[in-house]
């Protein structure tokens, strides 16, 4: 089943069970989307290393903020945060449509690679490349892939996600270092 034709089933009464028995009102209390079963309060994760990669240009006192930032799984940022329904969004991520979670997955990846390329590159302190750029790089790759995790998420077809996303990390970390 294609990803586009499994959002419209879930749309629809044919439900994976798994989904089915956490009850799409429930999900929807919860702000879990009941199309797909996953949660927009994971891209808060990437949202406030962006965030502080946009300040950082005015505020060098926020690269000591950015530079603790660590990647998330999924799980990892639901069992770690103060959600409140984080046991509902776990199980519901778990139960999601194995296509959208790839997909989810796949940007995630993308996004930690870029945020950890270039922590990294902060803390060393190229000599090539000030803060600002490499922030502004940085901020200029990740926020489509926000946009198309939002995309995702909410059940939205992207034809050719992987290829429209920017393709593999390592061509994403030369973009924000200009290799």
């Amino acid at each position: 089943m294609t990803y586009h034709a499994t959002c419209t089933a879930l749309a629809g009464e044919e439900q994976p069970p798994a989904i089915a028995a956490l009850s799409a009102i429930r999900l929807a209390e919860a702000n879990i989307n009941p199309l797909t079963g996953l949660a927009t309060d994971y891209l808060n994760h990437f949202n406030e290393a962006i965030m502080l990669l946009e300040i950082l240009p005015m505020d060098l006192d926020c690269l000591v903020d950015f530079v603790t930032w660590r990647p998330m799984t999924y799980a990892e940022h639901f069992a770690a945060s103060h959600f409140k329904d984080r046991e509902i969004a776990i199980a519901a991520y778990a139960a999601a449509d194995p296509t959208a979670r790839e997909h989810l997955d796949m940007l995630a990846d993308m996004m930690t690679a870029v945020l950890t390329a270039t922590r990294e590159a902060l803390e060393k302190g190229s000599p090539e490349h000030s803060p600002a750029e490499l922030a502004s790089r940085a901020t200029h790759l990740l926020k489509p892939l926000v946009a198309r995790a939002g995309a995702v998420i909410n059940g939205i077809e992207l034809p050719g996600l992987a290829q429209d996303a920017g393709g593999e990390p390592q061509a994403m970390i030369d973009a924000v270092m200009r290799r």
